[in-house]
């Protein structure tokens, strides 16, 4: 296929060079959507139908839609209708499926095949054994799509309608973030031209994480769709600075969206003298009273600033416009422009209603203490005030240290100004951690298109973390988005998640404890620690077995884990550093375990995490991410006494 692409001859197609550009990009990126994936085999699936149309039929079921030489179709795209009864057919509703077959594959060679036949009573249920080889094979690299492992409660989230948001609710290891992806793929599968027009955009909560999930699109076909962290939506200054607790809380929070609309209309001043427009031999005045009604009707409508300041005069120009009718001129939509452009009408806009920089606005509401109280009163109390206040205002947009808070309300500031351009889609992973004013700057971004929202409760780690999804959901601007709960856990092993959980009730009272469908005895050791040589030896233990592993600590002891890995020969890597078969092994800071995955985790010294977060919730939260991004086996050493809430 991607050979017939590469033989195309465009030079008897294309009416001018234009079109001849487009048309060969639009070819390459044709090109790059048909590469082959090493050790990815293009089928894993077959379904072979009882009646109805597809009688005697066979379809293979792949991650790309492939045909032959003649057009004929040889594997069925995953996302297709007739590919839907291989993740949700059961004995129970066995949708006219006879047969369903699983390929097992080591590289990209096919090493076996498991049928289940749906339609014969006299077979007994049993688990899939190349289902669960396939989603507890070894994590090396970056993540990985799960077209051949999606569950039916997972499929039912991916193939949902593009018109509705989707707040998905789940555990670790439950595949939310898979599930996010995959539902990405499927929307642009049935959704191409509208989703080409508005486009996609997938939020993660940092660059580590998303380099760890970038490959998993583009594996399934897909180029087009952009990633960011909310940081980057939010780019307008350069954040040099950090928030003390106190500050970041109440910069957060959606109270400081009022503060930001009162001081962007305080701009706004009624005309005391009248406009008088020259033109020609006459002169046409418009008194300060019409005006005033001008300007209140644009501030009653409550439309962007900027918008209304470009309306303003135009609504003069016509105000203009009347009167010469009335005085028997019949002027035209020219002589409205021209008047709208004339001297007079200009210095009445800038004087009523003058330009406003976004980021001048916040720096004067966080540094004159007179401003911020004028447009907080009511809003904020007086300490709320005091806390976001700088108590060395810089001397300039430049030279200020910006906090990513600070970012965020200039972001408001200027969507106060000028509309945010909408996309089509958006997808928010780990969205618990998000401030009321970071769901409104992604909020903005998907107005008039939909969001899947991924994320969990239990693993919110920030001060302003959210308490509950309809809050949340309610600040991105979809009240009215449905909340799917995923309880089965098919990543963490049962004995560690179980071990995990033992935190839920001190810190997320309420959730659903993970159920994991993987038994793994052994899973999980828990031994004290005399030193950093006893770390040392955990992981190289760990290094013994297949596949990648993770140490993970407070952020304040890595470097001296480092200092010990490094003394000891031992390589590692960063985190969002690929892991290779040489470098298996990735010291990680507890604050960006967030969403990552390994096959061997060495957890050093839980006290300490949690101490490492300014409170005690906070704390565990960060300890139950830690203690659940394991895979195959987690290792827990402890050089002071673990925290009382693990029992």
């Amino acid at each position: 296929m991607r050979e017939d692409v590469e033989a195309l001859d465009i030079r008897d197609v294309t009416a001018n060079w234009v079109n001849a550009v487009v048309l060969e990009s639009q070819i390459n990126e044709r090109i790059k959507a048909l590469a082959d994936l090493a050790h990815t085999p293009l089928f894993f699936g077959r379904l072979d139908y009882l009646h109805t149309a597809q009688e005697g039929q066979r379809f293979y079921i792949g991650r790309r839609h492939v045909h032959d030489g003649d057009g004929d179709p040889m594997v069925i795209d995953w996302r297709a209708p007739v590919s839907q009864p291989f993740y949700r057919a059961s004995r129970k509703d066995p949708m006219d499926v006879r047969l369903r077959r699983r390929f097992g594959y080591t590289g990209g060679d096919l090493t076996a095949y498991e049928d289940e036949h749906l339609s014969d009573p006299t077979e007994a249920d049993r688990t899939s054994r190349l289902l669960q080889a396939e989603i507890e094979r070894p994590r090396v690299g970056p993540m990985r799509d799960i077209v051949a492992t999606i569950q039916p409660e997972q499929d039912e989230i991916v193939r949902s309608g593009l018109s509705g948001t989707v707040c998905v609710q789940g555990g670790p290891g439950t595949g939310k973030t898979a599930v996010g992806l995959h539902r990405v793929a499927y929307l642009l599968y049935a959704h191409r031209e509208r989703l080409a027009r508005t486009g996609t955009l997938v939020i993660g909560p940092n660059r580590s994480f998303l380099h760890y999930i970038e490959q998993v699109l583009p594996a399934l076909g897909e180029l087009e769709v952009k990633q960011a962290t909310v940081a980057d939506l939010v780019a307008h200054v350069e954040v040099r600075g950090a928030d003390e607790p106190a500050a970041a809380l109440v910069k957060g929070d959606a109270r400081m969206a009022e503060v930001l609309r009162r001081a962007v209309r305080s701009h706004v001043t009624m005309p005391a003298e009248p406009v008088m427009v020259v033109r020609g031999s006459r002169r046409w005045r418009v008194p300060a009273y019409e005006l005033e009604e001008i300007v209140r009707e644009l501030l009653d409508r409550d439309i962007r600033y900027g918008a209304a300041r470009d309306a303003l005069p135009q609504r003069i120009a016509h105000a203009v416009l009347v009167r010469m009718e009335q005085a028997g001129e019949a002027p035209d939509d020219r002589v409205q422009d021209s008047v709208a452009r004339n001297a007079a009408v200009k210095a009445a806009v800038k004087a009523v209603w003058p330009q406003v920089d976004p980021a001048k606005l916040v720096l004067r509401l966080l540094s004159d203490p007179d401003f911020l109280a004028e447009h907080a009163d009511g809003v904020l109390t007086a300490d709320e005030q005091k806390a976001i206040l700088w108590t060395r205002p810089p001397r300039s947009v430049r030279s200020a240290r910006w906090s990513a808070a600070d970012a965020v309300l200039i972001d408001e500031a200027n969507d106060l100004v000028e509309r945010t351009p909408s996309l089509g889609h958006v997808v928010l992973d780990e969205a618990q951690d998000l401030s009321p004013m970071q769901y409104r700057a992604v909020g903005r971004r998907c107005t008039t298109g939909s969001a899947t929202v991924l994320g969990d409760l239990a693993q919110g780690t920030t001060p302003w973390a959210t308490a509950s999804w309809s809050e949340a959901l309610a600040h991105l601007g979809k009240p009215d988005a449905l909340v799917e709960e995923l309880t089965a856990g098919f990543r963490v092993p049962r004995e560690v998640i179980a071990y995990a959980s033992r935190l839920l009730p001190h810190m997320s009272p309420g959730l659903t404890e993970v159920r994991s469908v993987r038994e793994s005895p052994g899973s999980l050791e828990i031994r004290p620690s005399e030193g950093d040589a006893d770390v040392v030896a955990a992981c190289l233990s760990a290094l013994r077995h297949e596949g990648s592993t993770g140490l993970i600590a407070a952020d304040d002891r890595v470097p001296a884990l480092a200092a010990a890995l490094a003394d000891a020969g031992v390589p590692f890597l960063a985190p969002g550093e690929e892991t290779t078969p040489d470098i298996r092994l990735t010291l990680v800071p507890a604050s960006l375990a967030k969403g990552l995955e390994y096959d061997y985790v060495v957890l050093d010294d839980p006290a300490a995490v949690v101490a490492a977060e300014p409170d005690e919730r906070t704390g565990l939260r960060r300890l139950y991410v830690a203690l659940t991004r394991a895979v195959s086996g987690l290792t827990v050493l402890h050089s002071s006494p673990l925290p009382w809430q693990l029992g």
